[in-house]
C-alpha cells in the first residue's frame, strides 16, 4: 500500500506560502522553492546505505529529516506533491549529455507537467546547472532564470536541454515523452546507487542554488559559481566539511558520520 502524501509538511518544507491554484506561475514558484530548499546530494550512496524510492521513505528523509537527494529521489517527491495539488504529472527518462561522445543509458529522471493548457518540463533534481524553475517545452524558445538561460532543442521525438552557461557543455540531457511507470526507476537507481563505475559511488556531491550562485561541493572542493565566472576552495578536514553541509546546505548528520573527503 502507497504512503499517504503529506502535502502540508512538504510545503512547509520548502517555505511555500503561495497559492495552489492549476496555473503555470503556481508550478514555476513551487520548482524554484524546492531547488533553493531541498539539495541535491548523494551523502546515503556515499555511505553505502542505498537508495529507497519508496515515498514514505522519500518523504520520512528529504521532509522530515530535511535531507536532499539525487534526481530519482527529488523528482519522485516532487512529481507526488505535484499531483496531490491537482496537477497532471507525467515521468520521464532522460540520457545525460553533459559533452560525452557516447550514447549514455536513461539514468536520469524528469518530469513533464501540464498547467493552462501548456507542457513544461520539470526538473528540481539535475543539480549543478540543471533548471531552476520549470521549463515550457517549446522548441527552441530562450528562457532566462534569474542570470541563467535556458532552451530545448528538438530532433524528431528526442528533446535535449540546454544550458549555454554549463562550463562542462552546454547539452544537459536527452529525453523523449514516453511514459514511465515507478518500476522503471528501479534498475537506473540500482546501477547509480551501486555501481563502482556510477560517479555517484566515487564521489561526494552536494549542489543547491542560492539567489544568482551555484554551490557545487564535489569532494573536498567548494565551487561557487556565478553566471560568468566560479571561484574553488579546498575543504581542508571533517569539521570543515560537517560545517559546511550544515551552514550552506542545511544538512545535519548524525554525530559519528564519516565522509570520505577525497575519490577511493
Amino acid at each position: 500500500m502507497m504512503a499517504p502524501f503529506d502535502l502540508e509538511a512538504y510545503l512547509d518544507r520548502i517555505d511555500y506560502r503561495g497559492h495552489r491554484g492549476l496555473t503555470s506561475e503556481t508550478l514555476r514558484v513551487l520548482h524554484r522553492a524546492h531547488v533553493t530548499h531541498v539539495p541535491f546530494e548523494n551523502i546515503d550512496v556515499i555511505l553505502r546505505r542505498g537508495v529507497s524510492l519508496d515515498l514514505g521513505n522519500l518523504q520520512a528523509k528529504l521532509v522530515g529529516a530535511r535531507r536532499g537527494g539525487y534526481c530519482f529521489e527529488q523528482n519522485a517527491l516532487f512529481g507526488a506533491a505535484l499531483e496531490a495539488i491537482g496537477f497532471r504529472v507525467t515521468r520521464l527518462a532522460a540520457r545525460v549529455r553533459l559533452g560525452s561522445a557516447q550514447v549514455r543509458p536513461r539514468t536520469h529522471m524528469a518530469l513533464l507537467v501540464e498547467a493552462e493548457g501548456e507542457r513544461w518540463l520539470a526538473d528540481v533534481g539535475f543539480g549543478a546547472w540543471g533548471l531552476i524553475e520549470a521549463l515550457p517545452l517549446t522548441e527552441d524558445r530562450a528562457v532566462s532564470q534569474g542570470v541563467w538561460r535556458f532552451h530545448l532543442q528538438r530532433e524528431g521525438d528526442e528533446w535535449t536541454l540546454v544550458c549555454p552557461q554549463c562550463p562542462t557543455a552546454a547539452e544537459q540531457y536527452a529525453f523523449t515523452l514516453e511514459p514511465q511507470l515507478p518500476v522503471d526507476y528501479e534498475p537506473p537507481n540500482h546501477y547509480c546507487a551501486t555501481h563502482p563505475r556510477s560517479s555517484f559511488v566515487r564521489t561526494l556531491t552536494v549542489q543547491m542554488p542560492v539567489g544568482d550562485l551555484r554551490y557545487i561541493l564535489r569532494g573536498n572542493e567548494l565551487t561557487r559559481a556565478g553566471a560568468d565566472e566560479s571561484r574553488t576552495e579546498k575543504i581542508e578536514n571533517e569539521t570543515a566539511l560537517m560545517a559546511l553541509l550544515r551552514e550552506r546546505f542545511g544538512i545535519v548528520l548524525p554525530a559519528g558520520t564519516k565522509l570520505p573527503l577525497r575519490d577511493p
